[in-house]
């Protein structure tokens, strides 16, 4: 059982099989997945206005590092999960404000079209409409981990005044960009769908692994939302 998102790993699942209370459940999963996007929201809905910029470095900062300590501590995950969830939400409210007071709207259709990618890409996956692969889940890895050295280089660079060219700009490349990187944020619900169901089917995940499937899948969504808001954000430009 293999997962494309670097924050879940097979080897988690080769200890014997557990009994039905100790295991984990795809039911159990998306409630948990649910409970981390009502404080996600929550947390938003805090920072939504003005006030709120002040939230964005330590949001992310602490979402980081919740981050980091549930990927080395699953166990846990029921603890650091949600406080992963209420850093991200601080920071997303404050830069959903941002966006928002430039173009009006932008944050409900960004909302909007990221559940309907999610659930687009949950009825092809359901449906085998594509099937998870061990070459598509590479190719998806590889696309991923190509999409963050480059966010990162633009971020070094942004020391220096500097940017890689035209992938930030309303023009066709940069519209191109952003669409090719909402694409493979959404490809990487296909594995999240896919690793909660194994991992739910080999009866060897231990219960605390359905906060730590929630975590990842949401890690994926507010990728993607940000994703849709910014390419929204330059076909607003245009």
């Amino acid at each position: 059982m293999k997962s494309g998102n670097p924050v879940l790993n097979e080897k988690y699942f080769r200890d014997n099989s557990l009994s039905s209370t100790e295991a984990m459940t795809q039911k159990g999963t998306y409630q948990k997945t649910a409970i981390l996007l009502l404080l996600c929201v929550a947390a938003a809905s805090y920072t939504w206005g003005e006030s709120g910029a002040s939230f964005i470095m330590p949001g992310f900062i602490g979402g980081l590092v919740f981050a980091l300590i549930t990927i080395f501590k699953k166990p846990w995950a029921k603890y650091t999960a949600p406080l992963y969830a209420v850093c991200e939400g601080l920071a997303l409210g404050a830069i959903s404000f941002m966006y928002n007071a430039q173009y009006n709207g932008i944050v409900q259709n960004a909302v909007m079209l990221t559940f309907a990618v999610m659930a687009i890409m949950l009825f092809v996956y359901a449906n085998n409409i594509i099937k998870v692969t061990d070459k598509l889940r590479t190719g998806i890895f590889v696309a991923t981990a190509a999409i963050g050295v480059i966010y990162l280089i633009s971020f070094v660079m942004g020391f220096f005044g500097t940017s890689i060219p035209m992938i930030h700009s309303a023009g066709p490349m940069g519209i191109g960009f952003s669409l090719i990187v909402v694409g493979i944020a959404s490809f990487n619900l296909l594995l999240d769908f896919d690793f909660i169901e194994k991992a739910s089917e080999s009866g060897r995940a231990p219960k605390y692994m359905e906060w730590y499937g929630a975590f990842g899948l949401v890690i994926t969504l507010v990728w993607l939302y940000l994703e849709i808001l910014r390419l929204l954000s330059k076909l607003q430009r245009r």
